[in-house]
């Protein structure tokens, strides 16, 4: 098996764990924040699952070994929803929400920043630099929408 196989494990897993952060942490603001976190967490990861089974089978992991560490690096997530819940300061949730979102919100900044801007100054045909560029801006008008309801 590849190195970058397990690289790809360990990366998820750190990544699941920030997700579980700011799960956890979104629903203890409000149960409309943890659900539409949650949401947004969703429609990411079920595309960048897929792509993480597809570097697994590349790296020579089989189909069964690849599915099931890929469902071992959602421990994960319960491990950042179990911390984000233990972190909570006994003056209330809003201490704890306080680091939370905006530690787990400049990570999600950072991986958009270093993996897709770079994509997007290399892409020689404007057309799609375009498209991507729409794309972005339709998600984040459908989480500003979605905020108001």
């Amino acid at each position: 098996l590849q190195i970058s196989g397990y690289l790809n494990l360990l990366a998820n897993t750190i990544d699941n764990f920030t997700h579980g952060l700011a799960v956890a942490a979104s629903f203890l603001v409000s149960r409309k924040v943890g659900f539409l976190t949650t949401m947004a967490i969703l429609l990411h990861e079920i595309p960048h699952e897929v792509g993480d089974f597809a570097i697994l089978l590349r790296a020579g992991f089989d189909r069964w070994s690849a599915a099931k560490m890929q469902l071992s690096t959602a421990l994960g997530g319960i491990l950042g929803a179990c911390f984000a819940i233990c972190a909570q300061s006994p003056k209330g949730a809003g201490e704890t929400v306080a680091w939370i979102l905006p530690f787990t919100s400049g990570g999600f900044l950072y991986i958009a920043l270093v993996n897709v801007v770079p994509d997007l100054l290399e892409e020689k045909n404007p057309w799609n630099s375009l498209q991507q560029v729409l794309l972005l801006c339709t998600g984040i008008t459908v989480m500003v929408l979605l905020s108001f309801t």
